[in-house]
């Protein structure tokens, strides 16, 4: 047999912050020092950078690819970039900064297991910092790290570092951070200190660089130790004179372990059964965790379709048609009441109704207010939403993969909203 998979060497991470706090410059740094730009692309940027009258190449523009960006000085989408090194595999996600793009940081934020939030070491936490900060606590993003950049522009100052750091500190610990699950890093993306190089200018830091840092964290999120879930994603029937019995439900692993003995329950019907054998092309596996796309052939005949969940018995999500969720709306259209939309939960896709806004966040305080009379985009909200199909659903802050869902809107297929089951924030806002 083929041994459980190998531990994952990817880390998927987003960036945040104010506008001009120098996100693009340390993608671009980070893009750089890693070599992971092609040469004729440097030279590109060194030319810029000589047009624009610097006398060092402008990394920034190895990410601000879109001209209408770079003319506004600001970053307006999501971009995803990829790198590695030696060590490990890199997804980016590198967000906007602007106050109105709260969606985008929803969007790169949604599938991270790291965010590096960037606050400038002239200005310290704002405002702005504090709205990143409530997102991303919202999101259940499991691990943290602030960048305080521009450190060469306070003269390497420590301690205006340790007042910033002792402010953000306070912060996260009033979002529900763990302190082991948040690091600060002072740095200058520009200068390259403590990006991927130690500083001898910092002496005082006696913490990883940021690329050290990322090489290094645990990338297990809380759904490794989840109980197990899989979406069906397709039912494989081989027409073959050797394999007429055979039925596997194919999907991808989304939490918890699976391996042959398992005793599991096929949902929304509820039928229970034991796991007969776990495969992938490659042949049998002895498990499978989370973020693999498996095979699994079951002991009985049991009718599991696309939509469905196979899930550890002894521990099943919730079957409803009724829905307490966090969304964040993402459309120019508002949402208001009564709207009829489609919510994508793993891989089905069923009708659903909104019954009622129960109250809007204000990220600034990290509270709710009243209910609204209507969400408009970026804002993030409390519903209840009725769906025509039962759906099995577990709480975003217990299982992030399966408490998420996206609202589609019929007639065109656009997302309308990204939605969490639940809320997440619910013992911040009690607070």
């Amino acid at each position: 047999m083929v041994d459980t998979a190998a531990p994952r060497d990817l880390l998927r991470f987003a960036t945040a912050g104010s506008v001009d706090d120098g996100k693009s410059t340390l993608v671009g740094r980070l893009l750089y020092d890693t070599k992971s730009v092609l040469a004729d692309q440097i030279e590109a940027v060194e030319r810029a950078s000589v047009d624009k009258g610097m006398s060092t190449p402008d990394l920034s523009l190895l990410v601000d690819g879109l001209r209408a960006e770079r003319e506004q000085g600001i970053t307006i989408d999501v971009a995803y970039r990829y790198f590695g090194t030696p060590t490990r595999e890199f997804v980016l996600a590198d967000t906007p900064g602007h106050v109105q793009y709260t969606r985008n940081t929803v969007t790169g934020a949604s599938t991270a297991e790291l965010a590096v939030l960037l606050v400038d070491a002239r200005n310290g936490v704002v405002e702005q910092t504090r709205r990143h900060a409530a997102v991303l606590a919202l999101l259940r993003v499991p691990r943290l790290v602030l960048a305080i950049n521009k450190i060469d522009l306070i003269d390497y100052d420590e301690a205006k570092i340790r007042e910033i750091s002792t402010e953000f500190a306070e912060l996260t610990r009033s979002l529900g951070f763990p302190d082991d699950a948040v690091q600060i890093i002072p740095l200058s993306a520009l200068a390259g200190d403590n990006v991927a190089t130690r500083s001898e200018r910092t002496p005082w830091h006696d913490g990883p660089t940021l690329l050290e840092h990322l090489e290094s964290v645990p990338v297990d999120g809380p759904d490794a130790e989840a109980p197990f879930r899989m979406p069906v994603q397709y039912v494989i029937r081989p027409r073959t004179e050797e394999l007429h019995d055979y039925r596997g439900y194919a999907g991808q692993v989304a939490s918890g372990t699976v391996k042959p003995g398992d005793e599991v329950v096929v949902l929304p019907e509820g039928q229970r059964t034991t796991v007969a054998e776990v495969r992938t092309a490659d042949g049998p596996l002895d498990g499978a965790g989370a973020g693999l796309s498996v095979t699994i052939l079951l002991s009985d005949d049991i009718d599991a379709p696309r939509g469905a969940m196979i899930a550890a018995a002894d521990h099943p999500p919730l079957v409803t048609s009724e829905l307490d969720a966090t969304v964040c709306w993402l459309a120019e259209k508002p949402l208001q009441h009564g709207a009829r939309m489609l919510l994508k939960h793993g891989t089905h896709t069923t009708p659903v109704i909104l019954t009622a806004m129960t109250a809007k966040l204000n990220t600034n305080r990290v509270a709710y207010t009243g209910a609204p009379d209507e969400l408009k985009i970026n804002d993030i909200g409390r519903v209840l939403l009725r769906t025509a199909d039962p759906l099995p659903v577990d709480d975003y802050a217990r299982i992030r993969t399966t408490g998420g869902f996206l609202l589609i809107d019929p007639p065109t297929g656009n997302t309308l909203a990204a939605g969490l089951v639940g809320d997440p924030l619910a013992a911040v806002a009690a607070g």
